[in-house]
């Protein structure tokens, strides 16, 4: 048996820069924009031509001149872009590319919810189905989730399906009464508060940045709970010149590439995203070279879902 050699670093350089190169060729021919979440690989954050969280995304979406958007992200993710985008052609490179946590929520488990509690607001992450966010009355993201809590004229609050979001917004919020949906992040709830507290004691002094999706055990050791939006925000601004970062590790490309002089470490080796690195730039290639995969969406739940998504971006 002959076993294949591994290729040299270099040589992998070069098939990367050759990728990257029919890439541009192929957005180029096809008026195409690349759309990256901060949780994707260094190498697909590189060649973006917007990276972002989940509101930066759907705020660029309302501006995109091109006729094609490549997505790179989770299939949620592209469904927001169809939904702001009905005539462009949205496509998803991958299409397992899905979130653990959007399919948590049913639309039957909502509508039960709504049934429990006449009357009550129905808040839906953006980490959710088109059909629950036809079903909201309005979506948030971890970014905006307390001033659209706050927005709202009822008391009583359906919040799916992220429990820590909903906790650290209930938190935040606590004239309102959260009804809280059990759903959680597989990647953010292997944060463990040991693994927190070990990296504090060897980087004494480094701010810990954490995501509201982890768990409140992690939150309350935290210098800073906000969404990656507000991670790159605060480095940036902040003094320190060491930052603990409790979530996904994509966030080291651009937070090491915003703040050269600074040092950015991870709680956990465990910090990834399976679905999210599933994205190559050979899958971005292959997307725009036979227009696949394409996101498509009822256009009567699009109709629902755009008046939450909507009424979301007018929160300021």
């Amino acid at each position: 048996m002959t076993l294949l050699k591994k290729p040299e670093f270099r040589e992998e350089e070069q098939y990367k820069h050759k990728l990257r190169e029919e890439i541009f060729q192929l957005k180029k021919k096809r008026n195409a924009i690349i759309l990256a979440h901060n949780y994707q690989r260094d190498e697909i954050q590189e060649i973006a031509d917007i990276t972002g969280d989940s509101l930066e995304l759907s705020r660029a979406c309302t501006r995109v001149k091109e006729e094609v958007i490549v997505f790179c992200g989770v299939h949620f993710m592209a469904e927001t872009a169809k939904i702001l985008n009905p005539h462009k052609t949205v496509l998803l490179p991958v299409l397992e590319a899905g979130c653990p946590l959007a399919e948590m929520i049913t639309i039957e488990k909502l509508k039960a919810l709504k049934a429990e509690h006449p009357g009550a607001a129905v808040v839906s992450y953006v980490n959710s189905p088109a059909e629950i966010k036809a079903e909201s009355d309005i979506c948030c993201t971890s970014s905006n989730g307390i001033k659209v809590v706050k927005s709202l004229k009822e008391n009583k609050v359906i919040f799916v399906p992220d429990r820590n979001l909903a906790r650290w917004v209930q938190l935040n919020v606590p004239e309102k009464e959260l009804i809280i949906y059990p759903g959680f992040c597989i990647t953010h709830m292997r944060v463990k508060e040991e693994e927190v507290l070990k990296a504090k004691a060897e980087h004494p002094g480094a701010v810990l940045l954490a995501h509201p999706e982890c768990e409140p055990d992690v939150l309350k050791h935290a210098d800073c709970i906000t969404s990656t939006a507000g991670m790159f925000t605060y480095a940036k601004q902040s003094p320190a010149k060491e930052f603990i970062i409790a979530t996904e590790k994509g966030m080291l490309y651009r937070l090491g590439k915003e703040n050269p002089d600074k040092k950015f470490y991870l709680p956990s080796e465990h910090l990834i995203c399976a679905t999210m690195k599933l994205t190559t730039l050979g899958w971005i290639l292959h997307a725009l070279e036979f227009m696949e995969y394409e996101v498509t969406v009822d256009e009567d739940i699009r109709q629902r879902a755009i008046r939450a998504i909507t009424r979301m971006l007018e929160v300021k």
